[in-house]
């Protein structure tokens, strides 16, 4: 069973065949421990799981600087993007969960209706047992350390595989979790495609998956042979609306910086501007003074763009550029797998560079002149993974909210609600199944189980056979 194809961006870390199946072997071996761990209800223990919260969030802290210069030397990320986009994030997501893990796990009483008085209803949040998360390559930490923080924080075991693409940042990863759990509890596996379509064939209790929507199906298809439920986090193009009414020089500000940190690697970066054609004009001259105040005039040279993670990523940045006209950019270096931050204007919506999810420093800029136009647009990929409407008119944006659904919106603003914790993120049918982050986090990780204890020391009959008339009527008003 072959989920992951093998390319070069996939490079395994397993060296040889008798590495591989070492590797296999290791798998098994962990992930029985790992259910055999959590049989003896250790992780269920809320001091235990707020111990262990503790130890990730100082294994993080005392690796800061190894993970800067891991950032620098996989993406050449710079210390401060690594910390504000990753690091940062990562230990404020823990200390929310250390903060609010106590009520969280508390069990809810919920209302219980007469009939069954008397009795009393509750839910508990238990954990699954042993959970897999699979993370990308674009935001390496974050994405494979938020969700296990939510795994450890509901009670789980864990098995964490981070993509293979990132060798000097996987060093750090396997330090972190190697130093500070035992693999019983928490595990790593790093390498390439086999290991991940090992760890699917592994009879896991949940299935985190953060990647494109291809290899989601694959996730959740092996997940369906074992009936193994799951969460994915995916893609898709997300259509960010610039109306007539919206105010320029901040739009500007805002759409460049979530388009082009990360270098547009981020799965909820805009993908394309829709943009009102009595204001484009005046729009692009804004967007090129951003671009410039930004990044200058040659942002190779500034040493703070992140670069592309492979080189045929900026193979696919090059084939959209040809599509357009070049506003701005447009520099491409594959040897150094670099792409410059692109203004493109002049594309159609039928272009590849619409086609496909763009995942890089390439922003293709669409006119419109009716909302019909600009709607039909956006709806041509449906389910986006976040919508951005730049406008100050109510009823523009309750229109557009109502006729462009998505998993995640932000109005007058970009990628800024993917790091408040009191939101849940995740997408919507296309772009996702389920949603994570602070509490989110901790109830996807979670079996909600229903609980109804009742009383003994009354028991109506009324329920109970032989049934008449008289227990008719009265069921009826029961269950009115």
């Amino acid at each position: 069973m072959t989920l992951f194809n093998h390319d070069h961006r996939e490079l395994s870390a397993v060296g040889s065949v008798q590495e591989t199946h070492t590797a296999f072997q290791d798998i098994s071996a962990i992930t029985k421990k790992q259910k055999a761990f959590f049989a003896t209800g250790k992780t269920r223990d809320l001091s235990f799981r707020k111990d262990q919260l503790q130890k990730l969030f100082r294994a993080v802290k005392s690796s800061e600087r190894k993970l800067a210069e891991a950032f620098k030397e996989d993406m050449n990320k710079s210390e401060f993007e690594a910390f504000a986009t990753e690091t940062g994030l990562v230990l404020k997501e823990i200390r929310y969960h250390l903060k609010h893990l106590k009520k969280w796990a508390r069990p809810l009483r919920v209302p219980t209706p007469v009939i069954h008085f008397p009795a009393v209803s509750r839910i508990l949040p238990e954990p699954y047992g042993s959970v897999l998360i699979l993370s990308p390559w674009n935001y390496p930490l974050l994405l494979l350390f938020s969700p296990l923080i939510g795994a450890m924080s509901a009670g789980n075991c864990a098995v964490i595989k981070p993509s293979g693409r990132l060798p000097a940042l996987n060093r750090v990863f396997s330090e972190i979790i190697g130093n500070t759990f035992p693999p019983e509890y928490i595990a790593l596996f790093s390498g390439g495609h086999q290991i991940s379509n090992r760890l699917l064939e592994e009879p896991f209790d949940h299935i985190f998956f953060t990647g494109s929507k291809q290899t989601g199906k694959k996730v959740m298809a092996a997940a369906a042979r074992q009936l193994i439920p799951v969460t994915l986090e995916l893609g898709g193009k997300n259509p960010c609306i610039v109306h007539q009414d919206a105010h320029l020089k901040s739009a500007a500000r805002r759409i460049i910086w979530g388009k082009f940190i990360n270098a547009g690697q981020t799965c909820i970066a805009p993908d394309y501007l829709l943009v009102h054609k009595d204001i484009k004009d005046l729009f692009v001259r804004h967007l090129i003074a951003t671009l410039q105040e930004f990044y200058g005039e040659h942002a190779e040279n500034t040493g703070e763009f992140t670069h592309m993670t492979g080189r045929e990523n900026v193979l696919r940045m090059q084939e959209f550029i040809a599509e357009g006209k070049v506003l701005y950019g447009g520099l491409t270096d594959p040897e150094n797998n670099f792409v410059a931050p692109t203004l493109l204007d002049g594309v159609r919506p039928g272009d590849k560079v619409m086609e496909d999810e763009i995942f890089g420093p390439v922003l293709p800029l669409l006119e419109y002149s009716s909302m019909e136009e600009m709607v039909a647009i956006a709806r041509r990929h449906p389910d986006p993974l976040a919508l951005y409407i730049f406008s100050s008119g109510k009823h523009f944006v309750k229109e557009m909210l109502e006729k462009i659904p998505s998993g995640t919106v932000a109005i007058n603003d970009t990628v800024s609600q993917f790091v408040n914790e009191h939101l849940p993120f995740g997408g919507i049918r296309q772009s996702g199944i389920g949603a994570y982050h602070g509490k989110f986090s901790f109830d996807t990780f979670s079996h909600h189980r229903s609980l109804l204890r009742r009383g003994t020391w009354l028991d109506i009959p009324l329920r109970y056979p032989p049934y008449s008339a008289k227990k008719l009527k009265w069921i009826k008003k029961f269950l009115k």
